[in-house]
């Protein structure tokens, strides 16, 4: 993304040379997060036990509960800007995990049903959630074709992925390179004003979702099954967010304006969490291993 993010700042015509470079650069992005959750889809694990599939719907559902609650708050009640945020990058960041986090995390502190619980939480990636939260209250107009656009790539993908392992394999390192080209994408229509602009809010974003969001989760999961590891480590902003705005933008030009400076509070939230949720999550274990004691 500083890449792009640097060409469009202080070269920006030698991004509209043409040809395959500028619909790469300036044009693609709406392809490219087509085949980066066409890709996510093929990587998905969805086979899980009982009380992860359990566990893993209560966390990701109380998640995305508290981003539309808190997005619609900054909409209706903060007239769309609290402390610069919008309800676009408050959504579009809280509804989605880094479920490569989240497993990494699990893998050391929790138990069976906190590492199985992934192919729940998977389930909540891409623009969708904030396409039907935003246009459901009003706040966007989004065709329903545009909706079951949105999820159609992660759909099929899923089901290649389930019934094709020799794909799903390769499909899988897929990944991470795409993820580096929707970031390059993005950063092309993003300049280091707008990248300085969302700094600080987008800091503040990244330790809403955290402990603000992420503590209300914990306090569910305790309710519910009396522990709240997976419910921490589950309060990250997954990388994919940060195409989550220009998908908006892509189906509703009213957010053409926003979306750029939702991208960079997006992309500051994804490095402040990625941070703060492993030191959260160690938090709340220690306090559940004093309990037991």
């Amino acid at each position: 993304m500083l890449i792009g993010v640097i060409l469009n700042s202080l070269v920006p015509s030698f991004l509209t040379i043409g040809s395959f470079w500028t619909a790469m650069a300036k044009n693609g992005t709406g392809a490219l997060v087509g085949v980066f959750l066409f890709f996510i889809g093929a990587s998905m694990n969805i086979s899980s036990t009982g009380k992860a599939v359990a566990k893993g719907s209560v966390i990701i559902i109380v998640k995305i509960a508290m981003a539309v609650i808190l997005g619609y708050m900054v909409a209706f009640v903060f007239h769309d800007s609290f402390l610069g945020l919008s309800s676009l990058a408050v959504i579009g960041a809280i509804s989605v995990a880094n479920n490569a986090l989240y497993s990494g995390i699990v893998s050391t502190l929790g138990d069976d049903s906190d590492k199985g619980a992934v192919a729940i939480t998977d389930l909540s990636v891409g623009p969708t959630v904030t396409m039907i939260a935003l246009s459901s209250a009003g706040l966007a107009a989004i065709s329903i074709g545009s909706l079951i656009g949105s999820v159609l790539p992660l759909v099929l993908g899923i089901a290649i992925g389930a019934f094709f392992p020799g794909l799903k394999k390769i499909l899988s390192q897929g990944t991470a390179p795409i993820t580096m080209m929707v970031g390059f994408a993005l950063g092309c229509s993003m300049s280091f004003q707008q990248l300085l602009q969302g700094g600080l809010s987008g800091i503040l974003l990244g330790v809403i979702t955290t402990l603000l969001v992420g503590g209300i989760t914990v306090l569910v999961e305790k309710l519910i099954f009396h522990e709240g590891i997976a419910a921490a480590a589950i309060s990250s902003v997954a990388g994919s967010a940060v195409a989550n705005p220009n998908a908006l933008a892509e189906v509703d030009s009213s957010y053409a304006a926003i979306a750029p400076i939702a991208t960079a509070q997006i992309a500051a939230a994804i490095i402040v969490t990625s941070f703060l949720t492993p030191w959260f999550t160690a938090q709340i274990a220690k306090r559940e291993k004093k309990t037991e004691k």
